[in-house]
């Protein structure tokens, strides 16, 4: 019969190691659609988003604002730009290549107009559309970012969305002053981040607390109903 302690180590490394795969799994997919059918990654984003800092509301508006985003400079820009659209609680990360100036900025007040969107960041560089290579090289140094936060353990992984374009990582979330600290040093000394742009939204230990709370379970809660 195995120990009361190794069982513990055992399930702790196992959580660990799923964490991980959803985590890792969450980079990479962006770069590998039609490879896996969709309801894989269904499973992976129903898991951790109960883990979000964000209402379920938030994390819903944020992925409307993504995709309309993108479908509306898709259609006005063309392929005179390549444009990662990264919303967290509604404020969007623009990232990629535009081929100038105008193009840049036309993109930025067209996201802008986005309905729910309460800021953009754009940092779109003045360049010729990134190869595949470096946006896989991209991806890798998210996965191993996102394993590092895992494996060392100071926060929880998942408050903090990772964002890699030409060796600069943007880091989004909802985090302390101390969890934001922890997460900039972790990926400024990962291997291949030549840069680490800092766009976390700072809240206070009791707001991270209150925010961490499981929401309630509806099946325990005593019926309210009248008797008929």
């Amino acid at each position: 019969m195995i120990p009361h302690k190794n069982t513990a180590n055992l399930k702790a490394r196992i959580n660990k190691r799923l964490l991980i795969g959803l985590l890792l799994g969450g980079a990479l997919l962006p770069n590998l659609q039609g490879c896996f059918p969709i309801v894989a990654a269904g499973v992976g984003t129903g898991v951790l988003a109960t883990l979000d800092r964000r209402t379920f509301g938030a994390q819903t508006e944020d992925e409307t604002i993504e995709w309309k985003a993108s479908s509306r400079v898709s259609e006005k820009i063309g392929d005179k730009a390549h444009v990662n659209f990264t919303s967290y609680n509604r404020k969007v990360l623009l990232s990629g290549e535009a081929a100038s100036p105008e193009i840049r900025a036309e993109i930025e007040r067209i996201v802008s107009a986005v309905p729910n969107v309460a800021g953009v960041y754009n940092e779109l560089a003045i360049a010729a559309a990134s190869a595949f290579t470096a946006r896989s090289n991209d991806a890798f140094i998210t996965s191993k970012v996102k394993a590092r936060f895992v494996d060392i353990h100071q926060f929880n992984a998942n408050h903090v969305k990772v964002v890699s374009e030409a060796g600069t990582v943007f880091l989004l979330g909802l985090l302390t002053q101390r969890e934001a600290d922890s997460a900039v040093e972790i990926t400024r000394t990962t291997a291949g981040v030549m840069k680490v742009v800092n766009l976390m939204e700072i809240i206070s230990d009791a707001k991270a607390k209150e925010l961490d709370l499981p929401p309630p379970d509806k099946s325990k809660q005593p019926d309210s109903r009248p008797a008929s």
